[in-house]
């Protein structure tokens, strides 16, 4: 068997776990608290009694979700894993979570900071039950835009180049094919995206550290942080004393495959043309050389 290649560290682990751990005495952030809500509407549309649950996220947000999810859509017992090193993966041979153990698994803005996000999600599979449910909320592309263009600018300025400061983040296309490559059965991805808008951008700063966000990136850091030009960059995006910041946040649903879940039907396989099910007319598109 082909050893399996180690993937690129984009994420300083140590550095990673110290910002989660600093958060933990800080207290849940406001997204967190939006995610437990959101996460508990899905959990009430689905037409199921859970009865061992996964919840990787932080203590607060645990708490959150149990008070906003009703006793009779409770699991029945649920593990938690508040600072789990997801990072540290072997190969998907070798599960972290235990083979087949749990129904539900939910993983709470983490998966944004994995160095191996693949690996993650065929970990998460495994550790499913046959037709379990995954359902994970990360950062999409559209989070920090605004930031992160204040950034670009103040850096050029200062050193006349950019640094990394803020995380990648994934799109909404690239995290459908990330659940199709992890081997899970009919995913879906959605995205909530909102504005926050701020009176002092330190004040950003300091809800991005809530949730343990700030810069945990492995590449040099070197340079330091040009405090006065990012002042002045983001001055210039205010409008009667605030400046708004995007966040996206996307929410991924899959299963773990089952012989009950419902498969697509076969190419050509239709019994009725789509035209005549719409009541149109259909026309041939003209040849083109």
């Amino acid at each position: 068997m082909t050893a399996r290649k180690a993937p690129p560290e984009i994420f300083d682990n140590r550095l990673l776990r110290l910002r989660r751990e600093r958060a933990s005495r800080r207290g849940d952030s406001f997204i967190a608290q939006r995610c437990a809500e959101d996460l508990a509407e899905r959990l009430q549309d689905i037409n199921r009694q859970f009865q061992k649950a996964l919840i990787i996220g932080s203590q607060d947000f645990l708490f959150a979700l149990k008070a906003a999810l009703p006793p009779e859509k409770m699991p029945v017992n649920i593990a938690h894993r508040p600072f789990a090193d997801l990072n540290a993966i072997a190969a998907p041979e070798a599960p972290i979570f235990g083979e087949g153990e749990y129904d539900l698994i939910v993983s709470a803005l983490y998966l944004q900071a994995m160095n191996d996000l693949p690996g993650t999600l065929i970990q998460t599979r495994l550790a499913l039950k046959p037709d379990g449910l995954f359902i994970g909320a990360m950062f999409g592309g559209e989070t920090l835009t605004e930031l992160r263009g204040a950034l670009y600018t103040a850096d050029e300025a200062a050193y006349g180049g950019i640094s990394p400061r803020v995380y990648p983040f994934a799109d909404y296309s690239q995290a459908a094919q990330l659940l199709q490559r992890g081997g899970f059965a009919l995913p879906v991805v959605d995205s909530d995206r909102f504005q926050v808008h701020y009176k002092n951008w330190r004040t950003l700063i300091s809800d991005i550290r809530d949730m343990g966000g700030t810069n945990s990136l492995a590449e040099n850091k070197s340079k330091r942080f040009p405090l006065e030009k990012a002042n002045q960059a983001i001055a210039a995006l205010s409008r009667d004393g605030k400046f708004s910041v995007s966040f996206e946040i996307l929410w991924l649903t899959a299963w773990c495959p089952h012989s009950s879940q419902q498969k697509p039907l076969a190419p050509g396989s239709a019994k009725m043309r789509l035209a005549d099910a719409l009541g149109t007319q259909e026309e041939k598109l003209p040849k083109t050389d």
